[in-house]
C-alpha cells in the first residue's frame, strides 16, 4: 500500500493509531525530563506532567505540556514516564506512602527512563505485574542538549507488547534500541555505558593537565585524536567542554557518583572487578568535598588540574 493512501476502518473513517491519542503522564521534570516532555508535546502527544512547585506550571504550559500539582490527574494515563534521580525516588512515586500505583487502572505502563539499579528495576517489575500493570525500562544516553535535539539513545527492555506500545514515545526522543525482555538488562547497559563515559572524562582530564603543564595546547591534541582514533561524540563534545572549563551541569557530580556506586555494586555481584571505575569514584568524592558538587561530571578535569597544582 502506498504511504500516502489513508487506511480506513469498516465505517469508511480514517484509521487512528490508538497510541497517538493515549495520555502520557510524566514525572521528573528536571533538565532532561523537561526537554523530553516538550518534544512529546510538540509531536501532538497528550502529555500531563506532575510537578511539586506550582510556579513551574506556566513555563511547562508555554512548552505545550499540561502540568499539575495533583497526582490524581495522572491516574487516567495510558503510559507514565518517570525521569527521576535514583531508586528511592522512583519507588516512592509508585509504592511509597503516597504512591500512585494503587490508583492506576490495570494495563497502564510505567515507562522508567531513570538511571536506577537492576535490583530496583526487578522489584518494580514484580510490583507492577502483581497489580496488572506494565513495566518497561528505557534509560537514556545523552545530556539535556541531546534531549532537546532528539538525539538520545533509548535502551528498552520489557514485555514485547508493552515495548511496542511505548515505541512512539521512545522513537520521538531519539534512537530506540530494544535489547530484551528483562527490564533490568536495560539498566545494566545504561550503568556500564555511563562508566565508559566516566572513565573517559577522567583520562581526558589527566591528559589535558599533562599537556598544560608541558606548555602544549590541549585542544590541538583533542582535535587530532577525534579526527583519527577517537572519533566519538563523547570525546569531541566532552573534550572541548573540559578544555574550555564548561561545567554547566547535565549530570552533576553527586548523580554521577550515584551511578558509579551502582555500577561497582553490579560488578561486585558479578565477581568482576572494575578498578578504573574505583578511581573515578574517589575522584568524584574529592571533587564534591572540594565544593564542586553543583558542577557537571566534566569537572573531573578540574580535579585533575587541582591535583597537579594548576
Amino acid at each position: 500500500m502506498l504511504d500516502n493512501v489513508d487506511e480506513r476502518n469498516t465505517n469508511g473513517n480514517p484509521q487512528v493509531d490508538p497510541r497517538m491519542s493515549s495520555k502520557i503522564g510524566f514525572i521528573g521534570l528536571g533538565l532532561m525530563g523537561t526537554a523530553m516532555a516538550a518534544n512529546l508535546a510538540a509531536d501532538g502527544r497528550n502529555v500531563c506532567a506532575y510537578v511539586r512547585r506550582p510556579e513551574r506550571i506556566h513555563d511547562l504550559q508555554a512548552l505545550g505540556v499540561a502540568a499539575t500539582t495533583r497526582r490524581p490527574d495522572l491516574f487516567d494515563s495510558d503510559i507514565i514516564i518517570t525521569m527521576l534521580p535514583d531508586d528511592a525516588a522512583v519507588q516512592n512515586v509508585f509504592f511509597g506512602p503516597f504512591g500512585i500505583s494503587e490508583s492506576l487502572r490495570p494495563g497502564v505502563i510505567h515507562l522508567s527512563m531513570s538511571t536506577i539499579s537492576t535490583g530496583a528495576s526487578a522489584a518494580l517489575l514484580l510490583e507492577h505485574e502483581r497489580r496488572g500493570q506494565g513495566y518497561v525500562a528505557a534509560p537514556v544516553f545523552g545530556n539535556p542538549d541531546a534531549a532537546k535535539a532528539r538525539q538520545l539513545a533509548v535502551i528498552v527492555a520489557g514485555d514485547p507488547a508493552s515495548c511496542e506500545r511505548c515505541r512512539l514515545v521512545t522513537d520521538s526522543l531519539g534512537q530506540t534500541f530494544v535489547i530484551g525482555t528483562d527490564p533490568s538488562q536495560a539498566n545494566l547497559i545504561k550503568l556500564l555505558g555511563n562508566m565508559m563515559t566516566a572513565t573517559t572524562l577522567e583520562v581526558l582530564g589527566e591528559i589535558v593537565t599533562v599537556l598544560r603543564k608541558r606548555g602544549q595546547d590541549p585542544q590541538q591534541f583533542v582535535d587530532i585524536m577525534t579526527r583519527t582514533m577517537f572519533d566519538s561524540r563523547v570525546h569531541k563534545n566532552y573534550g572541548s567542554r573540559l578544555i574550555a572549563g564548561s561545567y554547566k551541569p547535565g549530570l552533576t557530580m553527586p548523580l554521577a557518583l550515584k551511578d558509579v556506586r551502582l555500577a561497582l555494586a553490579e560488578a561486585e555481584l558479578a565477581g568482576a572487578p572494575m578498578p578504573s571505575v574505583g578511581v573515578v569514584r574517589d575522584r568524584l568524592i574529592t571533587g564534591i568535598a572540594r565544593g564542586h558538587g553543583g558542577l557537571d561530571w566534566t569537572a573531573l578535569g578540574m580535579v585533575a588540574s587541582e591535583e597537579a597544582g594548576l
